[in-house]
């Protein structure tokens, strides 16, 4: 896509997909694109760990009480990892390295999806980024910000609708 003015329109999130295989090449350059965000002071203090197996994949789903079972349906997932030791600011470099792939798997047209693990907890109340930690074999003293759903559309989405900007959100120059 050579708009990124229509790029950032039609990014929407993909709760839904098809069983069709993300391509090593399409995988290759989400995660590329996570490796070339930026970061606060160049540390870049983000981690990636993907998955394509299925069993580990049913139990990411299930990380957390509520809004991660449609992962089940997801052909990759990747934990985005920080870690605190390097810089405090490892959450705001995590969630820029999440952006940039959400932002390159729909250039390149997959569907993907931000799934919530820092300061969520399972059904049983114990801490979602453990259980994380546990199945993708995350090291201890890593934190888990996030896991991204990948995968092909399994529907389509409308754009985002203009009308429904908060510009009464924006303050100082406007207009």
């Amino acid at each position: 896509m050579e708009d990124f003015s229509k790029l950032i329109t039609v990014r929407r999130s993909h709760r839904r997909f098809t069983q069709e295989p993300v391509a090593d090449e399409e995988l290759r350059l989400i995660l590329r694109a996570a490796l070339l965000a930026p970061s606060s002071k160049g540390l870049h203090n983000c981690e990636l760990t993907a998955t394509r197996d299925k069993k580990v994949i049913g139990h990411l789903a299930q990380c957390k009480a509520q809004g991660a079972d449609f992962v089940v349906e997801a052909p990759v997932v990747i934990a985005v990892v920080g870690n605190p030791e390097v810089g405090d600011m490892w959450v705001e470099d995590c969630s820029v390295a999440a952006t940039m792939m959400l932002l390159q798997a729909e250039d390149l047209g997959l569907g993907a999806c931000w799934v919530q693990v820092r300061e969520r907890q399972d059904q049983e109340g114990r801490s979602a980024e453990d259980n994380v930690r546990r199945l993708l074999d995350i090291p201890q003293g890593r934190r888990v910000l996030c896991l991204i759903a990948l995968g092909h559309k399994g529907m389509e989405r409308k754009p985002q609708n203009e009308e429904r900007l908060h510009w009464e959100k924006v303050n100082g120059l406007t207009g």
